[in-house]
């Protein structure tokens, strides 16, 4: 059974999703612990009540990025894990943690990449004034949000939305992307060919 962990900076709904999906039986994996940049993030509480080790990084305890960067691989290298996954993480890795674990990494991201990376991709999508939005799960490579597309899943963007509504209803399809991306690749049904993702038959 593959060792997941799970990188988050605030309340951790995402990685409930994982949780449940654990518990439920329906994702072969075990999380092998959270580790988080925020000493208040509600993603704690999820972690303790689910009994999955804490690890906190704070960046403001930290001389400066190189520090951080260097106590944060520490701190993912213990946990042991066949894949991380960003669920909420919001910094951006440097390039020699996607370096060490190339291949391990997955994100979720509220847009349908490659439209509208960075911060704030609901309201991006709304400003823009798109039709369609909704989420995707990639690889992390040394980019914002610029890896392999694992799963995308769209959501219709209606008249009078606003940066809030349309947020919730593409958290309704982050929670079944998530589980289902990181469920494929604990079965090694993910294969990356160059900017491609090819999901292998059972």
């Amino acid at each position: 059974m593959k060792r997941i962990a799970v990188l988050a900076s605030g309340r951790g709904s995402n990685f409930q999703a994982l949780i449940d999906a654990i518990g439920a039986g329906t994702l072969p994996a075990r999380c092998a612990g959270l580790v988080t940049d925020n000493p208040q993030a509600y993603a704690i509480t999820r972690a303790k009540k689910a009994g999955i080790p804490v690890t906190v990084v704070d960046y403001s305890g930290c001389a400066g990025k190189d520090e951080y960067e260097a106590a944060l691989l520490e701190a993912m290298d213990r946990c042991n894990a066949d894949l991380f996954v960003l669920a909420g993480y919001m910094r951006i890795l440097g390039a020699g943690i996607v370096s060490h674990f190339k291949g391990r990494i997955i994100n979720i991201h509220p847009a349908l990449l490659p439209s509208f990376a960075g911060l704030h991709a609901q309201r991006q999508a709304i400003d823009y004034g798109v039709k369609v939005s909704g989420c995707t799960v990639h690889f992390v490579d040394e980019g914002m949000d610029t890896g392999p597309i694992i799963i995308q899943r769209p959501v219709p963007v209606c008249d009078g939305d606003d940066e809030d509504s349309l947020a919730g209803r593409i958290l309704i399809e982050e929670h079944l992307a998530l589980p289902e991306a990181v469920k494929l690749f604990c079965e090694e049904r993910l294969m990356v060919c160059g900017r491609a993702v090819h999901i292998l038959p059972p």
